[in-house]
């Protein structure tokens, strides 16, 4: 067969059937009683990798579950090299009386297949292999015109602990031109798009004390320092007037959005009123002054009070002033910004806000997730969004993503750009009962998948 995507559909039935046979597998990182059945997907995998050609293959141990390893040289030793990187595990399934389905039985019902990690990331992962074989069958090459390596992580689920270390140990088997990301979303099936970005994310829990114990109120209230009052006017002034985050330096680092980005952004077809029933019917939008809601949510930082708690919480009153007030805040980072950087930053901002009488303690849990980027002008992002617009036949717009995951340590580690080819949507009920992948999309990503070779070996060079 010479034509890419008479291959693919001729293929379907087979793809579709090898891809439920791995659903099946129950993989869950996160719970240990899964420990053997993430052994048991990356056994799977590899075994099938091998199968469709690929001719080096191998399960890759870390301290935690294993990942699996596939590389396909091209046949110029000067080509370039891209490394394309999934997982192979998935979220717990509970609660299971809300699935329509066994969530390990994977189903077909008209175009959707659902189980899970059918869109959460087995299905993305899986469209590369049918890429790779229609893209041989339809040149008659024996190797792609790149050389591709497949890394397929055991842990993303569960936060990727052992993955930096990983990527340090195989640094120079990893060694690429660019890295491929299948762990995304589209706007919608009918309006094709590519992220460009995911943000960053630290967190924070805040003890204020004051005295050794809870006082009377009527004997000291008004005449000692009550922690939750400080609590509450520490964090009313974590923005100001216009929703920015009020650290010092906050916003030095990030990079700010162009005006062709915001341009391509105002394009999607975004219902805001749509968009704040998805928000636990939200009542309005709300931010940064001067952006958009997906301005906000893709591309700018933000700091949200978690919790705060404190004092007596009990039925009935109790008049004291509490020995002590606490709060849990999270910051979301934009490209540029640094975990540790805001981390300090907001150290500082608590010790200097903190009213005498009162001692402050700042935890920060870990180190955080740094935040990534590919500029849309970007020589790989260019040929990628010429791969789907091959595939789709139409324009492919950009997005982000408000999320955070392992991608930087990837573009860190392996020095390398990031690019985002993915195919799964919102709808998809990633994380939820009836997770769900539309199969015309995989489909769409494995020609696209196949056009991304030939476009990158004459991109990268």
């Amino acid at each position: 067969m010479n034509d890419i995507a008479a291959y693919i559909r001729a293929d379907k039935d087979r793809f579709v059937a090898d891809l439920k046979e791995w659903l099946a597998i129950p993989s869950i990182s996160g719970d240990p009683a899964h420990t053997g059945d993430v052994l048991r997907s990356a056994t799977w995998l590899s075994g099938y990798l091998r199968d469709q050609g690929f001719p080096i293959v191998e399960v890759w141990e870390t301290g935690g579950h294993p990942a699996v390893y596939a590389e396909w040289p091209a046949d110029d030793p000067d080509a370039p090299a891209v490394v394309v990187y999934g997982h192979h595990d998935v979220q717990p399934v509970e609660p299971l009386d809300e699935w329509d389905t066994d969530p390990f039985t994977p189903v077909e019902k008209g175009d959707q297949l659902i189980g899970r990690g059918a869109s959460d990331d087995k299905g993305q992962v899986f469209f590369h292999t049918l890429g790779i074989r229609a893209l041989l069958a339809a040149s008659g090459r024996q190797a792609p015109p790149v050389t591709v390596k497949l890394l397929v992580e055991g842990e993303e689920e569960s936060g990727s602990v052992h993955f930096a270390d990983l990527l340090r140990t195989h640094r120079d088997r990893l060694a690429c031109d660019a890295v491929v990301i299948s762990d995304t979303t589209m706007w919608a099936e009918d309006v094709p798009s590519m992220c460009t970005g995911m943000r960053g994310l630290t967190e924070a829990e805040v003890t204020l004390r004051g005295p050794d114990g809870d006082l009377h109120s009527g004997s000291f209230g008004g005449a000692v320092p009550n922690p939750l009052h400080a609590m509450a006017e520490l964090l009313a002034s974590l923005h100001d007037a216009d929703g920015r985050v009020t650290l010092p330096g906050f916003y030095d680092d990030v990079v700010p959005l162009t005006d062709e980005e915001r341009e391509l952004f105002a394009r999607l077809p975004f219902d805001e009123d749509e968009w704040l029933r998805t928000a636990g019917n939200s009542r309005a939008a709300h931010g940064e002054k001067g952006y958009t809601t997906l301005e906000r949510v893709w591309a700018r930082p933000t700091a949200e009070i978690n919790g705060m708690w404190g004092g007596h919480t009990g039925p009935g009153g109790k008049t004291i002033v509490p020995r002590e007030a606490h709060a849990k805040i999270s910051f979301r980072l934009a490209a540029g910004q640094d975990p540790g950087t805001v981390q300090d930053q907001f150290r500082r901002w608590v010790a200097e806000r903190t009213p005498p009488g009162v001692e402050a303690e700042v935890r920060i849990p870990g180190g955080g997730v740094r935040p990534c980027f590919s500029p849309i002008g970007s020589p790989g992002v260019k040929a990628a969004r010429r791969a789907l617009e091959r595939a789709f036949g139409t324009e492919v717009l950009f997005t982000r993503e408000g999320g955070s995951g392992p991608e930087a340590d990837l573009a860190d580690i392996l020095d390398a750009p990031l690019i985002f080819v993915a195919v799964g949507l919102d709808g998809d009920r990633i994380h939820a009962p009836n997770e769900k992948v539309e199969i015309p999309l995989l489909l769409k990503g494995a020609e696209a998948a196949a056009y991304l070779w030939e476009e990158l070996a004459t991109a990268l060079r």
